[in-house]
């Protein structure tokens, strides 16, 4: 698959994601953003606001990269997992590094090592 095919699979899903989080927010005090680096190739969904007990909250859901011509997937806070869902895309596992385990730990999984 080429690079432009990735970014347009990263950014879709990610822009889903979003609106889905922002619909089932009723929240006024919390914002979903949906962030494109599309020069240096990083992604990321983000949480930022202020929980009613007047703590900030801010939490990474999803940060991808792009890099050597895979997805490296840096972090994922979703059940489903971001990598399943690129995999429906038509995404080739050998081009997808799940970056939050460990580098011994990425043989023992199905997708890329590196």
């Amino acid at each position: 698959m080429a690079l432009e095919e990735y970014r347009t699979h990263i950014q879709e899903l990610l822009s889903e994601r979003g609106q889905r989080s922002a619909q089932s927010s009723t929240r006024t005090d919390f914002e979903t953003q949906i962030i494109f680096d599309t020069k240096r190739d990083h992604y990321q969904l983000v949480h930022v606001g202020w929980k009613p007990n007047g703590h900030r909250n801010y939490g990474c859901v999803l940060h991808l990269d792009i890099k050597d011509g895979k997805i490296w997937i840096q972090h994922d806070g979703t059940e489903e997992g971001i990598a399943n869902a690129l995999v429906d895309k038509g995404v080739p596992k050998q081009d997808i590094v799940l970056a939050f385990h460990h580098p011994s730990m990425r043989k023992h999984t199905e997708f890329a090592v590196a």
